[in-house]
This record gives C-alpha cells, sequence and structure tokens, in this order.
C-alpha cells in the first residue's frame, strides 16, 4: 500500500477503535482473574498463605511475555503480536479450571503465567495506539486505549457472581465459572484483533518511514538513546511506586479495622485514579510537553505519599492518598510511554517498548515483595517515606528527558536533537 494513497487520519482512528475495543475486552477477561487469583489459590493449595502467588505469577508471566511478544511485532506486526498473547493468556484460562478440577497447585501457577502474556498484549496496546500518531496527537491517542482499561477493570470483577452461577449450572469446579468469561472476551479481542486490525499499524509506520514529506516527518523521529532511557525509568519508577504502596494498602487498613467493604472502595477509586484521567494527561503531554507531564505526576506522588504517611491512621487519608497514588501513576505512565516512543528509531521502537513492559513488571514485582518487609520492619509511614525517595530521584534526573522534539515545540524553541 502507498502511505500516500489514503487518510491516515482515518487510519489511526479505526486503529484507536479496534485497539480500545480489544482493552475492554481484555479487561474484563483479567477483571474476574485477578479477583479471583487469590481465592482459587489458596483453596488449591490449601494455605491462606500463598495466595498472593497468583499475582506475583501473572506479573511474571508479563515480564516474561514483553519482549518476545515486541519481537513479534517487529518481525510481524501487532496484529499476530497481539492476537498471539491473547491466545497463550487463554491457554494459562484453560491450565487454571483443570487445576481447580485436579486441585494442582503447580498446574494452577503455571496457568496464571501464561495469563500474564495477554496483560503484557494489553499493555503493547498502548504502544499500538501511538504507531501512526504525530506529536500533536502521541499522547492522545495513548491516553484513550489506557483509558478503555476502566471500562472492563470495573465490569469485570461484577461478573464474579454470575459466572458462578453459570458454572454450578454446568458442573464446573468452585471458583472457576467464571472464566467462562474470560474465555469468550479472549476469543473475542482475538477474533477483533485477526480481523479488524487492519492495515497493520506497525507495519504501515515502517511503510512510512520508507518513504519522504510531511507523512514521514510527522511520525517519525530520529533516534534519543538518552531520553529513551529517562522514559524507561520513569515509566518502571512509576510503576514500582504505586504497586508497592497499593499492594500493602488492604493490609494496613484492615489492620486499623478497616472493613472489607472499605477496602474494597478504597482500591476500586485508586484503580479509577490510574485510568479515569488518562485523556486530560494525555492532552497534557501533547500540550505542556512529556517531561512537564512526568514531573506533574511525581507532584501527585509527593501528594499522595505525604498525605498517606501523615494520615496512616486516618481511612479517609489514605483513600486520598491511594486516589493521587493512581493519579501520579497515571501521568507518568501515558507521558513516559509517549516520550519513549518519540524518542526511539522505528528499528528500535518495539525493542525498547518491550523492554520498557519488562521492566515495568520486574521493578512491580521486586517492589510488592518488598514493601511486604518493609510495611513490617517499619510501617505503613516508613513505607510511603521510601518510595518517596525513589519520585525525587525521577524528578533529579528529568533534565535526561528534555530535548525530546516534543518537549522543544511545547515550549516553542526550536527543534535539536539529544
Amino acid at each position: 500500500m502507498d502511505p500516500g494513497a489514503f487518510d491516515l487520519g482515518a487510519v489511526r482512528r479505526r486503529t484507536l477503535w479496534v485497539l480500545s475495543i480489544g482493552q475492554v475486552l481484555g479487561g474484563l477477561a483479567f477483571g474476574a482473574t485477578v479477583s479471583l487469583g487469590a481465592l482459587l489459590a489458596a483453596r488449591v493449595s490449601g494455605s491462606d498463605s500463598l495466595s498472593g502467588l497468583s499475582t506475583a505469577a501473572m506479573t511474571l508471566g508479563a515480564a516474561l511475555a514483553a519482549v518476545p511478544l515486541a519481537r513479534l511485532a517487529r518481525a510481524r506486526g501487532r496484529r499476530p503480536s497481539l492476537s498471539t498473547g491473547m491466545l497463550v493468556a487463554l491457554v494459562g484460562v484453560v491450565l487454571v479450571v483443570l487445576s481447580g478440577g485436579v486441585m494442582s497447585f503447580p498446574l494452577l501457577i503455571a496457568g496464571f503465567v501464561l495469563i500474564g502474556s495477554g496483560q503484557a498484549a494489553n499493555l503493547q496496546s498502548r504502544f499500538a495506539a501511538v504507531d501512526l500518531a504525530t506529536d500533536r496527537t502521541r499522547g492522545r491517542d495513548l491516553s484513550v486505549v489506557v483509558w478503555a482499561t476502566t471500562i472492563g477493570a470495573v465490569l469485570g470483577p461484577n461478573l464474579v457472581g454470575p459466572g458462578e452461577a453459570l458454572g454450578e449450572v454446568i458442573g464446573m469446579p468452585r471458583l472457576t465459572g467464571p472464566f467462562l468469561f474470560t474465555v469468550v472476551a479472549q476469543l473475542l479481542a482475538i477474533g477483533l484483533y485477526l480481523s479488524a486490525l487492519r492495515p497493520d499499524p506497525l507495519r504501515l509506520a515502517d511503510r512510512i518511514a520508507t518513504g519522504v514529506g510531511a507523512v514521514k516527518s510527522a511520525v517519525i523521529h530520529a533516534d534519543r538513546p538518552r531520553v529513551a532511557r529517562y522514559a524507561i525509568f520513569a515509566t518502571a519508577a512509576a510503576h514500582g511506586v504505586m504497586v508497592s504502596v497499593m499492594a500493602m494498602t488492604p493490609i494496613h487498613l484492615m489492620g486499623e479495622g478497616a472493613t472489607i467493604e472499605i477496602v474494597g472502595l478504597t482500591v476500586s477509586l485508586h484503580i479509577l485514579g490510574m485510568y479515569g484521567l488518562s485523556p486530560v494527561f494525555g492532552i497534557l503531554a501533547d500540550r505542556i510537553g512529556r517531561v512537564t507531564t512526568i514531573l506533574l505526576g511525581q507532584v501527585l506522588f509527593v501528594g499522595a505519599l505525604v498525605t498517606a504517611a501523615l494520615g496512616q491512621m486516618s481511612t479517609l487519608a489514605v483513600t486520598v492518598g491511594l486516589i493521587m497514588l493512581g493519579l501520579g501513576w497515571s501521568a507518568s505512565t501515558v507521558a513516559g510511554s509517549a516520550l519513549l516512543t518519540e524518542a526511539s528509531s522505528e528499528v528500535l521502537r518495539t525493542r525498547r517498548q518491550g523492554r520498557s513492559d519488562l521492566a515495568m513488571n520486574l521493578v512491580g514485582s521486586i517492589g510488592a515483595i518488598l514493601a511486604g518487609v518493609i510495611l513490617t520492619r517499619i510501617g505503613y509511614a516508613g513505607l510511603a517515606w521510601c518510595a518517596l525517595a525513589i519520585v525525587v530521584v525521577v524528578a533529579a534526573l528529568s533534565p535526561f528527558g528534555r530535548h525530546a522534539r516534543s518537549d522543544v515545540e511545547a515550549s516553542g524553541a526550536p527543534s535539536t536533537s539529544a
């Protein structure tokens, strides 16, 4: 296809619609999985102490799948990469259901590891959203796909009850019925990507890169490795700060006497903060610059962590802190992902995107593990102060993220290379 023979804007909008619907389906698929993972792990293993391994296994699976899926995207395009990630996750769901029937904990953990590849595919969708974006739309396009996750994340857990009822009717093992909705949602997502993600955005971007003129200059950038490294660091650090504090908040609140309903509301509001305002941060990233928006995320982190630390005995203060924590993650992730994309040449872009997702998941896993140790030794406030140190480092290193074209243009200065 000749890049000049079609309306790039129309293709970009169609791609965003397809990816957004895919994110909704992905959220539906994994919402119930996350909700039931700990319960199923405790039941199959016979020990509550092993319940957290379900989430750890999914996070590990997402980390292991990030780079291979990025390589597949580089070689074959986004369409086969996204559909493959969802297909591997579908196999994982089957293993999880089987493990509930035969009561095999190793099989259960293996299933959750494979399910993580679906999470990796969902993360890759945000990069697919900006394959054809320009500097003026990159942050907004990426944030729209991130926002779509909100719908699935909210609806998914609410399918647990109907899923259990449906599972009982057809004789499925206890707690595995909701995975029926997961299977259907994943099959729909795979079919959507294979049939509707045409033309493939990454393959089309590659063809644009070999052309000339305004379309090429609007989509393709020179390589800026220093800026790309900062973008990866800022995104991974934000994820580590968010996961470490968020993971320990339910334990802290329960220890302070909060009810399970209050804990659930706090986590729900936190998730809303993570995704609900992502389009706002996308627009800000386009208008005031990627690094400036990352710094805004760090300011929100500071407010969140100080509020949580000083108000650790107050459920209201902790809830406000968790909402701000989600907002800080959203600003940092949206702007950092946009910065990484435009700071990388088309040859290196998908490789770095895969490494970024790998770093996010690994840092999140390590952060969650260390957070438990820190919480038991110096308490919830101490955890917040430790996380604050990471925020300070991200802000201090922000000059390394400058000189990307979008930041220069946002300030009105002439464009220069890093």
